[in-house]
């Protein structure tokens, strides 16, 4: 075609000349009517190639049971192709066209190259989305961060690119070119420092397997508190539980301290680990008819027998005066409500009973003594956790009464009008 073409662009001229044209007048009219032609063909060639292309890929995509050819497909790959091959044909026709016009020429040789080299790379950019598409639907890539090192390998091509570019619009040697480059390569790094920090941090989160696309991550620094949607080569972004979302220096995580709940939702159970304060001044040792009432309590019944019997024979055959509660073994309310919430615990639906489960005093402060909740609910979801927790806790305090015990609370500010 383009033989056939080069052969109706150089007849022209001759052509008008023959026919009594002056010279000026015949090389504008054969430049006039070869351009239109030259439009005229290229567009006939995009339109039959992206027929051609698109159809071709679309049947193949029918046919195969990859899904890659599927998201070429959809990245309009074939379509950019298309655009290739009539700006080849016109990149071969224009020193034919403007042949007696050299300055021009050059011009539109350069433009017309320089756009070539701009759809290459985008053409390559739209393979390597539909790579990236590809291996997000395969299990094993899912999570990782496919887009940073795609991002690295474009802005590698791109730097080619703009090699090429620059030295074919200024005619400088690609020696010549990365030779100046190298001199201000401190002016580059400057530049992309940011993206070479992403760079690096990608690979260190990639290797060290420190965050997955889909981790539920908390960062306080920047208010991060979600789930990770995508890791790029500068950014990673976290959509929040308030569906607000969070933008984070992919250098951040390997610099900087954050939380990754991921163990916690692979484990079999979410932690609880809450305390609530009771009055230090409530506590105190039980008598027999306190601990007759308590055995009423169905959790705690068989444990009441069996300590007061054992306590009972301890303080008999030591001889100990019982008039006074301090004297030898005795039970207090504290420690049987101990038993008792690790009783209720053990017995809770939604305790994961195969992981540690705790009911312990922590250091008392002036606001009372912590008692302190440690176990582990088998449902892992937030709203479930929040409800067996608050079950729970609701459970405890209203249990609190019954053991003569008292939660510590601030006393409410009593206003006191004169009369």
């Amino acid at each position: 075609m383009f033989k056939a073409a080069s052969k109706i662009f150089t007849l022209l001229y001759p052509f008008f000349r023959k026919i009594g044209m002056n010279y000026t007048f015949a090389s504008y009219i054969s430049l006039v009517i070869n351009i239109a032609i030259l439009c005229l063909l290229a567009y006939s060639i995009y339109i039959v190639f992206r027929l051609l292309l698109v159809t071709i890929m679309v049947f193949i995509a029918r046919r195969t049971k990859t899904r890659f050819d599927d998201l070429l497909v959809t990245n309009k790959t074939a379509k950019y192709i298309a655009h290739l091959i009539p700006l080849l044909f016109i990149y071969k026709s224009v020193p034919v066209i403007l042949e007696k016009y050299e300055y021009w020429e050059g011009v539109f040789g350069k433009l017309v190259g320089i756009y070539i080299v701009i759809l290459v790379l985008w053409i390559i950019r739209t393979i390597f989305n539909a790579l990236r598409d590809y291996l997000k639907l395969k299990p094993r890539y899912s999570d990782k961060p496919i887009d940073s090192f795609i991002q690295v390998i474009m802005i590698l091509l791109w730097i080619v690119g703009i090699i090429i570019i620059i030295s074919r619009l200024f005619e400088i040697g690609h020696t010549e070119l990365l030779t100046t480059f190298g001199a201000v390569s401190a002016l580059i790094i400057l530049i992309f420092r940011d993206i070479i920090l992403g760079f690096v941090a990608s690979v260190q989160v990639s290797v060290n397997d420190m965050i997955r696309i889909g981790d539920w991550i908390t960062m306080e620094k920047f208010g991060a508190d979600g789930d990770v949607i995508e890791i790029n080569l500068t950014t990673v972004k976290v959509r929040n539980f308030d569906n607000t979302t969070t933008t984070i220096p992919t250098y951040s995580l390997s610099s900087d301290s954050f939380q990754n709940w991921r163990g916690m939702l692979n484990s079999d159970g979410r932690r609880i680990k809450r305390h609530i304060l009771i009055k230090t001044s409530s506590i105190r040792f039980l008598n027999d008819s306190e601990l007759d009432n308590l055995k009423n309590i169905n959790l705690i019944t068989a444990y009441i027998d069996s300590r007061k019997a054992e306590i009972n024979n301890y303080n008999t055959d030591r001889g100990i005066d019982k008039s006074i509660a301090i004297n030898g073994r005795n039970m207090t309310n504290m420690g049987v409500f101990r038993k008792y919430i690790m009783q209720y615990l053990a017995n809770h639906p939604a305790i994961n009973q195969e992981m540690l489960l705790m009911c312990r005093q922590l250091q008392s402060t002036v606001n009372g003594v912590p008692l302190e909740i440690y176990a582990f609910t088998s449902d892992k979801r937030w709203e479930s956790y929040e409800y067996v927790m608050s079950d729970v806790f609701d459970h405890i305090i209203a249990s609190v009464p019954y053991f003569g015990l008292e939660v510590f609370e601030l006393p409410s500010k009593v206003t006191i009008t004169k009369s």
